[in-house]
């Protein structure tokens, strides 16, 4: 049914921009689409306030920010959270992550592991979240079902792998023909499961080009021209990585990628930190968009992404913890480490070179340009109608309570303005001060679903 809200709403329309609207009155309809968004104290805002809607007053020293969008999450990686990053990554792959990956085809194994993702998420803020699985179909679905059960918004991929040299024989799709005809059945199977509200949606997945035949990056391409679903995969994520493409296809990730026919609308680049400028004008062309993932570039990467650069060229933006690769699932934390990795790139690090050489100048973002990739940016690459409080967008949410000094938070009242109380919550906000959160119009996390 539709509701008003009312609330203190803090959120960055543009990436230079901090919106604050003390007593703001948001409208939401029956079907969790915001429809209007007023100060309280104009004719307009009474007016909603008197229009007869469920009335929803949020309780004084809270903070509701729009849902956060997680851009690149490996589902299965889930439990080995926080482990093996001393690892260089093709042992980490080897050695950690596929053998873990491969058990998710035991459903017995993956479906509480799946609802305790979703829902951790959902308490770190993360209303919308972009989702590798595995290989195996059913295991993918039973993802879905645990997001639509949730009531999370996400886009699942089943991750389509077949190259004998970049995979293990036990853990890949058989042939490239196989791989394309799972993927095509994963992408039925998830639009069935949520149908009739279309909350959660498939979206292809080729691993990265090292772990992809040609002619299941063809397929893929030409599954998703058929389809029009979204496709999802890394891009030039690190040296290695970038230099291989290079050795195999003599062109680059992205110029590869975009030969195959998976560089389109919505697609979603992760990591892109070794892109050149010409990459970078063919992703915004193709409307393609990077998930930035601060934390796990600084295992993984072997460069920090230069953020201002390529969002100066047009390129779509938004952020992305990487679970497991990062160690973090906050995108407020990766958000924070945003902000630090722009300034180690602006500033350098190596002390034995003078100052006037050491960084790359300019290259410095603050929170409100790393919280609008959180939210605005994540949800214009995935082409949704999300990370903003505004009428035409999904009212999907997250309440702060700035005051519960349960956490690390500290609000002092005389001290912190509205703008230090908006870097606070992008610094230091986690779960135990996330007392509220909405998806699509309905309460998922503190209380009972609505």
């Amino acid at each position: 049914m539709p509701f008003v809200v009312s609330a203190r709403v803090m959120q960055t329309p543009a990436a230079d921009r901090l919106q604050v609207i003390g007593d703001a009155v948001i409208a939401v309809d029956d079907g969790g689409l915001i429809t209007a968004v007023e100060p309280s104290g104009t004719a307009a805002g009474r007016s909603l306030l008197d229009s007869g809607a469920a009335q929803l007053r949020t309780p004084p020293d809270t903070v509701l920010i729009p849902g956060l969008v997680d851009l690149h999450v490996h589902a299965p990686q889930w439990p080995q959270l926080g482990t093996g990053l001393d690892l260089p990554l093709e042992r980490w792959l080897f050695e950690v992550t596929f053998p873990l990956e491969a058990r998710y085809a035991d459903l017995t194994f993956a479906r509480p592991v799946w609802s305790d993702l979703v829902d951790g998420l959902l308490r770190h803020g993360t209303t919308t979240a972009a989702y590798f699985a595995t290989v195996d179909v059913a295991a993918t679905s039973a993802l879905a079902r645990a997001a639509v059960q949730a009531g999370q918004r996400a886009f699942v991929g089943r991750v389509a792998m077949d190259h004998p040299e970049g995979t293990p024989e036990w853990y890949r799709d058989a042939s490239a023909p196989a791989g394309v005809d799972r993927s095509a059945r994963s992408i039925a199977e998830i639009l069935a499961i949520d149908a009739g509200r279309g909350l959660v949606q498939p979206i292809i997945t080729p691993r990265f080009t090292p772990a992809c035949t040609d002619d299941l990056l063809r397929g893929l391409g030409e599954l998703a021209v058929s389809t029009g679903v979204r496709v999802q995969t890394h891009c030039s994520e690190s040296d290695w990585a970038h230099v291989y493409a290079l050795h195999r296809f003599g062109t680059t990730d992205t110029n590869a990628l975009d030969g195959f026919g998976l560089l389109r609308p919505g697609t979603v680049l992760a990591h892109a930190n070794h892109v050149t400028d010409d990459d970078a004008d063919l992703i915004r062309e193709r409307g393609a968009g990077i998930a930035h993932c601060p934390l796990s570039n600084a295992y993984f990467a072997d460069a920090v992404l230069p953020v201002r650069r390529l969002r100066g060229r047009g390129v779509e933006m938004g952020l992305g913890t990487d679970v497991a690769g990062g160690a973090s699932p906050s995108l407020l934390h990766q958000a924070h480490d945003a902000v630090t990795v722009s300034r180690l790139l602006d500033d350098g690090t190596d002390a034995h070179l003078p100052p006037e050489g050491r960084g790359v100048g300019g290259s410095a973002i603050d929170t409100t340009h790393a919280f609008w990739l959180a939210t605005v940016g994540g949800g214009s690459v995935l082409r949704a109608p999300v990370g903003l409080l505004a009428p035409g967008y999904r009212f999907d949410a997250v309440l702060i309570d700035a005051a519960s000094r349960r956490g690390s938070m500290r609000v002092f009242p005389g001290i912190d303005s509205p703008e230090r109380t908006f870097e606070k919550i992008v610094r230091l906000a986690g779960p135990v001060d996330i007392v509220g959160v909405w998806v699509d119009g309905r309460r998922v996390v503190g209380g009972e679903p609505d």
